[in-house]
């Protein structure tokens, strides 16, 4: 059977590919098993240098890569190229800190040593969505490869290309052949990677249904899993806020990837006193935005990955209205080929519409109005979500509490739209699932936190 790869922007068939059969899988989780014993025991220096080369890489081929992720899920070409410098700057950040991440730490008790020592456990499987199909990527292997663990890939199968393109810069990079592989399977074969004995660990990227299904599979086969779902993340917009500047912040993260982001704003919570000019400024600025091709440097928002994902979207949009929403902006699907879908603004939403209470994966924003800073943040926190959260206020100590101690999230921002940054932890709590990326916390997820005891 083959995947096939389809341009959203005009639903024209790019390339198939044939699907990696089971005994090729067979041999890459034997390969990778025992590359394993050697890579586990390979310095850190030399770990280090091969994901330097590999940033190299990725700045040496940004364009092409970013091509690349337009024509296959149609990410306009310059948020591309940024996606491929951070990959580059999470190659580096890991290759300068992993050891030190990884240093034993003192345990002092009676005995003569004590310590806490990090291992590697083997294969990690890594089951990746479409939206970033180089940064979901990444920041899963870098610290993954750094720590002296062997990855394996399972891609969505609609940027198969970008896949086997991450494969090639790592070998390139001198990464070996066995310690990191992409297979090119459908999710159908997920659950025996997951059951196969080579494999000691799992982390997916994507839907709280898939992540439920991955985490129901690890559970049964006793195997460590991370999970990063779904969000429906919610700005709180307070009385004392720079309207403008909020609004231009919640516009540009609300439509980033074209709206198809776990961290976009979703929801936007705003008090009556500021309401009616938030709501203004944010069409204004949704409405600049230019929808159109992504291989366009000027386009901003570019085609929805899959014709099917428009049409649940503008589902969604069609209920929220006939539950009450108002439609501000957009809200309609646009003649012509291709996903597209433009930038959209609803107002008037409350729990119980699907704007509310579930994630609108596209470039479609919900206001939803409070009476004052308690009702806002009861609202932001009415969600089965908690994957990321952001308050805006001219009070930076009101602002710091709001995000520290009443916000429902994993990540917090004030003042800021939430992002993931190789340098601070990532992941999500209730529905958005468990387990941390990135920083400190993410390279010792995949690892045994053994203790050492010398009487």
């Amino acid at each position: 059977m083959a995947l096939q790869s389809i341009n959203p922007a005009d639903g024209s068939l790019i390339r198939e590919y044939a699907e990696t059969t089971d005994s090729d899988v067979a041999a890459a989780l034997a390969a990778g098993a025992k590359a394993f014993e050697s890579w586990r025991r390979t310095s850190f220096e030399v770990r280090a240098a091969a994901l330097r080369r590999a940033g190299g890489l990725l700045r040496e081929r940004r364009d092409a890569l970013a091509r690349l992720m337009a024509l296959e899920m149609g990410k306009p070409v310059t948020q591309g190229l940024a996606e491929a410098d951070k990959c580059a700057g999470a190659c580096d950040f890991y290759a300068e800190r992993a050891e030190r991440l990884l240093a034993a730490e003192p345990a002092p008790t009676e005995a003569s040593a004590s310590y806490v020592a990090f291992e590697p456990i083997g294969v990690v499987l890594a089951v990746m969505p479409w939206n970033f199909p180089l940064w979901q990527v990444f920041r899963f292997a870098a610290p993954a490869l750094m720590a002296g663990n062997v990855g394996l890939l399972k891609h969505a199968s609609n940027v198969t290309g970008c896949a086997l393109a991450i494969e090639e810069i790592l070998h390139a990079a001198g990464v070996p052949r066995a310690v990191f592989r992409t297979l090119v399977v459908p999710s159908s074969r997920v659950a025996g990677l997951i059951e196969a004995p080579e494999v000691a660990a799992v982390t997916i990227t994507g839907s709280t249904p898939a992540g439920r299904a991955v985490a129901a599979r690890a559970g049964a086969s006793l195997k460590k899993s991370v999970l990063e779902l779904g969000g429906s993340d919610a700005y709180v917009v307070l009385e004392d806020a720079d309207v403008d500047a909020a609004a231009e912040i919640c516009a540009a993260s609300r439509l980033i990837n074209g709206g198809q982001s776990c961290i976009a704003a979703k929801r936007f919570v705003v008090v009556e006193p500021v309401r009616e000019r938030f709501e203004a400024k944010l069409v204004e600025r949704m409405q600049a935005r230019r929808m159109g091709d992504p291989l366009d440097a000027a386009t901003a928002v570019g085609p929805q990955a899959r014709r099917d994902l428009r049409d649940e979207l503008h589902r969604q949009v069609q209920a929220s209205l006939e539950k009450g929403a108002r439609a501000r902006l957009g809200c309609a699907v646009p003649d012509g080929p291709g996903a597209f879908y433009p930038p959209s603004v609803l107002t008037g939403v409350t729990p119980g519409m699907p704007a509310f209470d579930e994630e609108l994966f596209g470039p479609v924003a919900a206001v939803i109005a409070a009476q004052d800073e308690k009702a806002a943040i009861g609202l932001a926190n009415h969600t089965v979500f908690g994957l990321g959260a952001a308050v805006f206020t001219a009070d930076r100590a009101r602002g710091e509490r709001i995000a520290r101690y009443e916000l429902e999230a994993g990540s917090c921002f004030v003042n800021a739209f939430v992002r993931s940054d190789p340098r601070l932890p990532f992941g999500g709590i209730k529905q958005s699932g468990y387990g941390r990326e990135l920083g400190a916390f993410g390279i010792r997820e995949f690892v045994n936190v053994k203790t050492v005891y010398v009487a």
